[in-house]
């Protein structure tokens, strides 16, 4: 279908600073603050990348990989919950050590350059037991989340211990931390009291003095030493939003909390609708209903759906492809700050007196939430297409975040169930900018669009897209863009970085699935492989490389196919790596953390990496082979024997964990739970959705060999009888399946490079 946007009336934003409440000056000179759109390092748009990553729920042993996997897939913040439950377990007795090392954890931040938003509570809410709030509060004489002297007294001694473990962190000091989230959800979320669950069902106060409370525990934590940046504090379900702190936003297309007491059908959700969240008097259809004027305060995310649990009544697979749509339909509709929740997945501390952390709804151990990481760090489909997306915003941001939101007439209004009318948006400064297009629909099957065109009419004159786009993907075009003094009137290619090669830059675009790759520059340009200023990339390539000049000027254009592109890392700032494993990098070089023995590992330039080459694809790329060393359990099978009905023994080998960086158990299974024992203790459990469940086996090196697994039956026509005068409960069960289906060991090596 043919469709037309006018954006003769657009003009860039006219951003304006929100004061001293949200700037500060670190020891070093260098300015951070938050203008009505944007943040700003240094007086330029800084765009914010926020992963949430769980420090109590991983071993510390695995932190700093990481920390570097989010570093190289293009986060910049990370963003942690302080569970009050994980420290002050007891009450008076705090713990900070191990896995609940805050200042460790920020201190490996700061090593790797990436800022933090401490998310303190008390009230968290993350799935943790009470929503973090510590068991002994519920028998106290007084209510939490409210302003009685009973609760500020131990808020503010929370506060204290939490302050004392950054001590010397914060921005100001030269230190990560920039943000300091005041409870979380405030009057618009809690949590069951967990020892009331499956009782009377009660649930945590949710809170009822608005932002007199958050005002007050905003000046507690500045008097106990959090002292950030800025403050931030929940924005959705109608929250109180402070006009001294960040109100931060996000949005969930994939919902347990429908089910928590029920089984049902999902319904397709509006999070892939395109909406304008910068603009006064605008009408959403999701929950963006800010008590401040849209214009006065930068549109910030802290919790886009980067993946989501399992609850007990709604097991699903999520697809990856929704993690990056989302994030790009948030940038077309004003977001200027990417927040991600979770980022990084994790799995649950037990108690000390051996209680389980989480709340009863998800799994006891398993925190693993279908992230871009996984709990035991598996790299996911949704961490390779974000970073594409994540290195464009660093790469452009200082056009990009002046750019305002222009949508076609109901947009905003297209229902989610809608598969046929073209979902599209502009950010333009007036004169540029990039044109959005989602075909992904949550809960929706959505439909190949083999032929579109969208006509942009600028004040430079008409600028017509021509494309297809496959199903579930989406895509960012460019129009007027200008490289390097060199215009780029359109492309049917998605721009992602630019580098520095011999003395010129190069722009790295790829070609959204569905597309034929083109590039249309302004007429006094030439390309030197097509002699004339536009191009067509051949169909089924997989890298192409060209020059366009105009006069004295040049710039390098380096187009990929999708499938490569999202192999890319950006490595040592100038050069590209291309694998499908996980790429590290610290101040000892390069690092491959993979499944493979062989890999093939592709680099931009073609001599960007050491070792045997093995060629190239089309001289473009250099080519690499690099093996691991051999793992002592090679050819060997896990010896696996069921006990009883849905209960086996494991026999794990001794020394498979010598030679190697992890071996993950991969289970593949039929029923109800996945429970893993070692010694009797519970080290994992998993709901059971259709996937293979991963455990990562590192951390239990040189206990006792043999696990039990045990499968919970999923269980047809089951009742319970209680029919009986000495008050018996039998359960009748009419069929039920608990099936291991197989059970392997998976390495995972580590390679440098």
């Amino acid at each position: 279908m043919d469709y037309k946007l006018s954006l003769r009336d657009a003009a860039a934003v006219e951003a304006r600073p929100l004061g001293e409440a949200f700037h500060s000056r670190s020891k070093d000179g260098t300015e951070l603050s938050v203008n009505s759109y944007y943040m700003e390092k240094d007086g330029q748009p800084f765009f914010g990348v926020s992963g949430e990553f769980h420090f109590s729920r991983m071993e510390p042993w695995r932190w700093e990989d990481e920390l570097i996997k989010m570093k190289l897939g293009g986060v910049n913040i990370v963003a942690t919950y302080v569970f009050w439950n994980h420290h002050e377990e007891e009450e008076g007795c705090f713990d900070f050590t191990g896995r609940r090392d805050l200042g460790r954890f920020v201190k490996l931040c700061q090593k790797h350059g990436l800022y933090v938003i401490l998310r303190c509570g008390p009230f968290d809410h993350g799935e943790a037991r009470n929503g973090g709030l510590p068991d002994w509060l519920y028998g106290k004489p007084f209510e939490v989340r409210k302003l009685n002297e009973g609760f500020l007294s131990y808020t503010r001694r929370l506060y204290t211990e939490i302050a004392g473990q950054v001590k010397g962190m914060f921005f100001k000091d030269g230190g990560p931390v920039i943000g300091v989230q005041i409870d979380n959800e405030y009057m618009a979320s809690s949590a069951p009291w967990e020892m009331t669950t499956g009782i009377s069902n009660e649930w945590a106060f949710g809170g009822d003095e608005g932002e007199e409370y958050l005002l007050r525990l905003k000046g507690l934590a500045a008097e106990c030493g959090l002292t950030p940046v800025f403050y931030t504090c929940t924005g959705w379900g109608n929250a109180p939003t402070p006009d001294s702190m960040l109100p931060l936003w996000g949005g969930y297309a994939y919902r347990p909390w429908l089910f928590y007491s029920h089984k049902g059908e999902h319904p397709a959700t509006e999070q892939y609708i395109y909406q304008d969240y910068h603009k006064n008097g605008i009408a959403c259809t999701d929950d963006f209903r800010p008590h401040y004027a849209p214009e006065d305060r930068p549109y910030a995310c802290c919790e886009m759906g980067g993946g989501m649990m399992c609850s007990y009544n709604y097991r699903f697979q999520l697809p990856y492809k929704s993690v990056d749509a989302m994030a790009a339909v948030k940038l077309a509709s004003g977001c200027n700050f990417l927040g991600y929740y979770m980022y990084q997945g994790g799995s649950n501390p037990i108690g000390k007196n051996g209680q389980y952390l989480n709340e009863s709804q998800v799994c006891k151990i398993s925190y693993d939430y279908q992230a871009a990481l996984g709990e035991f760090g598996q790299v996911r489909e949704s961490y390779r297409r974000t970073k594409l997306l994540h290195y464009f915003v660093r790469a452009f941001a200082g056009i990009l975040c002046p750019m305002k939101t222009v949508l076609p007439e109901g947009a905003s209004l297209i229902i989610p169930n809608d598969v046929d009318t073209l979902r599209y948006a502009v950010q333009t400064d007036g004169h540029g900018g990039f044109l959005f297009v989602n075909n992904f629909q949550d809960h929706v099957t959505a439909k190949d669009r083999l032929k579109e065109t969208v006509t942009l009419d600028t004040k430079e004159g008409a600028i017509t897209f021509r494309f297809g786009i496959v199903a579930e993907e989406n895509a960012i075009l460019p129009f007027n863009m200008d490289l390097g003094g060199i215009k780029l009137v359109q492309a049917n290619a998605q721009p992602v970085t630019v580098l520095e090669k011999g003395g010129r830059d190069v722009y790295v675009f790829f070609i959204p699935r569905g597309m034929r790759g083109s590039f249309t520059f302004e007429e006094k340009a030439k390309i030197d492989i097509s002699k004339s200023s536009t191009y067509v990339c051949p169909e089924n390539f997989t890298a192409e490389e060209f020059t366009v000049s105009k006069g004295e000027r040049s710039a390098g254009i380096l187009v990929l196919s999708r499938e490569l592109a999202e192999q890319m890392y950006i490595a040592g700032g100038n050069r590209l790596v291309f694998t499908d494993e996980a790429l590290l990098e610290d101040e000892n070089g390069l690092r491959l953390e993979t499944v493979k023995a062989e890999n093939h590992i592709c680099c931009y330039p073609a001599n960007a990496l050491s070792g045997n080459a093995q060629g190239g694809s089309g001289g473009v790329l250099g080519e690499y082979l690099y093996r691991a060393g051999q793992w002592a359990g090679a050819g060997k099978k896990l010896s696996v024997e069921q006990v009883a009905p849905g209960r086996y023994t494991l026999d794990i080998l001794d020394g498979l964990l010598e030679s190697v960086k992890d071996v993950r158990l991969q289970i593949d299974y039929s029923g109800d739970i996945g429970s893993l024992f070692l010694n009797g203790r519970l080290i994992s459990d998993n709901f059971a959705n259709g996937a293979v469940w991963e455990v990562g086996l590192r951390e239990f090196a040189g206990e006792h060999s043999q696990l039990v697994l045990y499968i919970t039956p999923l269980k047809e026509g089951a009742n319970v009888n209680v029919e009986s005068g000495m008050a018996a409960r039998v359960e009748e069960v009419g069929g039920a399946v608990a099936v291991l289906h197989s059970a392997e060991l998976c390495p995972v090596y580590e390679i440098e490079l």
